[in-house]
């Protein structure tokens, strides 16, 4: 079975060719299941903004102040964007405002925690690296040890996920 793997296009061949096996064998989903078991109750903007505080105050807390956090139901992403970041500065009277927004894709309302948090630090790290440069790894890796691992099982998690959702029923559980 040949289909294109497009949340992993950037993986060498061989890796590719096994996660292949593992859908082919209908294992891919039940090894998700099984290393996340549990889905986080992240679900309205206000708990959103609230873990995303407590992450940025526990890391950055000295980088620039975040004015809007919320899920975005217009963030596809097929398009590549788990989340945004954006900034913006608006000159007003003599005066320049800076803004800086996070908005996650509300497809991970409903995710292992695991995931939502890769997606955080993600974001969070374009606070002080705009590029997704050696530094901007390192500081997503100093807030999340296990980043790289994780964003590859979130890339195995959409890649299920779109070619079969129900086969990756998650309880929910409450958050830390």
């Amino acid at each position: 079975m040949s289909f294109v793997l497009k949340y992993l296009s950037g993986y060498p061949e061989q890796i590719q060719n096994q996660i292949r096996e593992l859908i082919s064998s209908k294992q891919l989903a039940t090894l998700l299941r099984k290393k996340y078991p549990t889905i986080h109750t992240i679900n309205d903007n206000r708990s959103l903004q609230s873990y995303v505080m407590g992450l940025k105050n526990r890391y950055i807390k000295k980088s620039e102040p975040l004015s809007k956090v919320e899920f975005d139901k217009h963030i596809h992403v097929i398009k590549n964007a788990l989340g945004t970041h954006s900034y913006v500065s608006r000159v007003q009277g003599k005066k320049v405002k800076r803004k800086n927004e996070i908005r996650i894709s509300t497809l991970f309302k409903k995710c292992p925690e695991e995931f939502l948090n890769m997606i955080v630090v993600h974001e969070l790290a374009h606070l002080k690296e705009k590029e997704h440069n050696k530094a901007f790894y390192q500081l997503c890796e100093h807030m999340l040890p296990n980043y790289h691992q994780i964003e590859f099982d979130l890339r195995l998690y959409l890649t299920q996920l779109e070619l079969s959702p129900n086969d990756l029923k998650i309880e929910t559980t409450h958050t830390k």
